[in-house]
């Protein structure tokens, strides 16, 4: 099992349908159809988790950009909520 480490040192393990979230929320934040949102935050997370299936750990910080990388391919505003988000969290 992955495991993320936080900005603030503690570890959890990798919550898949916090990424959806995440990158769903941030999909309609940018005026993208439900359906459509679905369909993007189901391709990152499924992306991410397969990169990161092989890892014991990875950072917050480096899921966050993998995460970035896979939605830049995709909507372009998207990614800018994405980001805009963790800037106020």
């Amino acid at each position: 099992m992955v495991h993320i480490v936080k900005r603030h040192g503690h570890r959890e393990p990798f919550d898949e349908r916090k990424l959806y979230a995440s990158i769903y929320a941030a999909c309609l934040s940018s005026r993208i159809l439900p359906q459509e949102a679905e369909s993007i935050a189901n391709l990152v997370a499924r992306e991410v988790k397969k990169w990161a299936e092989d890892k014991e750990e990875i950072t917050s910080g480096e899921l966050f950009r993998k995460a970035g990388d896979e939605l830049e391919n995709l909507n372009k505003e998207a990614l800018f909520m994405y980001k805009t988000h963790r800037d106020l969290s």
